[in-house]
């Protein structure tokens, strides 16, 4: 298929395409910028949910009730899953996914999971990238759902337009421990598994360590309790996600969003390309000798260091 054949079919609807395109870009293939730049004029500003907490938490169930809600209010959707990589393979577990059986054959939504390959900020690098493709190819809500790594998933602050943290009773007696990663980046915060012995007042620890927490705005992130496994709060929680883009849209936040997101973007490809020039197989070589020197205690640290700034 020539890459105009695949674009005319992307634009017509193709979901085939979708799904080829989406491969294209996620294993950087040489094609890729090409496809990026012919759809960048395309991308229409669907609304991008990140769901993060940590693992089993319940936040592919939350995100599989999410898309119901979504689908019932008329919306198309896509979902990007970030899964564990397999050490073995770099491929995802697909774990996320699996979960996801109430939407997956809905024609109007796309699941995509996709596998860390080393990213540390609970994405993959090409998260975002996939979802400008999902945008360009017409999906009004993206969800962003993260690896599940706890305070190191910073990256959906910057790449999705609203952060929902998914806790659960369990969580209470490390929510202290998170006030400097996860409970400062939520828009709004779910105790998911409800239910269960604790929730009461892992509830209340949450409210107390929001009340810390800088106001952005006139924005107060809620705390709602869900039960996702029986569908428990999602109607709330979907009218809370309604009331932020409604919040955003009237401060014209999103366009500032999207700003800082391209400068993210922008700056986190030019130190990756920055990078790649500078460490050569030369400075490889140079750099495992200074290593064995530090060891050997032949040279300091901050001696390496010198000798490596540019």
């Amino acid at each position: 298929m020539t890459p105009n054949d695949l674009l005319k079919r992307f634009f017509g609807g193709d979901r085939r395409a979708l799904a080829r395109l989406i491969s294209i870009v996620e294993n950087e293939d040489p094609r890729a910028d090409s496809f990026l730049n012919e759809i960048y004029d395309h991308l229409k500003g669907a609304y991008r949910i990140g769901i993060t907490g940590p693992p089993g938490a319940g936040k592919s169930t939350i995100v599989d009730r999410l898309v119901q809600n979504c689908r019932q209010a008329g919306k198309t959707v896509g979902v990007i899953a970030v899964d564990p990589s397999s050490p073995f393979t770099g491929g995802a577990l697909l774990g996320d996914r699996v979960r996801m059986t109430k939407t997956e054959l809905d024609p109007d939504v796309f699941i995509r999971s996709m596998a860390t390959r080393g990213s540390l900020g609970g994405l993959s690098k090409a998260a975002q990238d996939v979802a400008d493709v999902m945008d360009a190819f017409g999906k009004h809500v993206i969800f962003l759902e993260t690896v599940g790594v706890g305070q190191s998933e910073l990256d959906i602050i910057r790449t999705a337009d609203a952060t929902v943290v998914v806790l659960v009773p369990e969580s209470g007696d490390s929510v202290q421990a998170m006030k400097a990663g996860l409970m400062e980046i939520g828009d709004i915060f779910v105790l998911n598994k409800s239910d269960r012995q604790g929730a009461d007042l892992a509830y209340l620890e949450i409210q107390s360590v929001l009340q810390l927490k800088p106001v952005r705005g006139e924005w107060r992130p809620p705390v709602l309790q869900t039960v996702a496994d029986d569908g428990k709060g999602i109607d709330e929680l979907f009218r809370k996600l309604q009331d932020f883009y409604h919040y955003q849209k009237e401060r014209n936040i999103l366009s500032q969003k999207f700003q800082e997101r391209v400068e993210n973007r922008v700056r986190r490809y030019l130190e990756e390309q920055i990078l790649r020039k500078y460490w050569s197989p030369e400075t490889e070589k140079q750099f495992q000798r200074s290593l064995k020197a530090i060891l050997e205690r032949k040279k300091s640290l901050r001696q390496v260091l010198k000798e490596f700034a540019p």
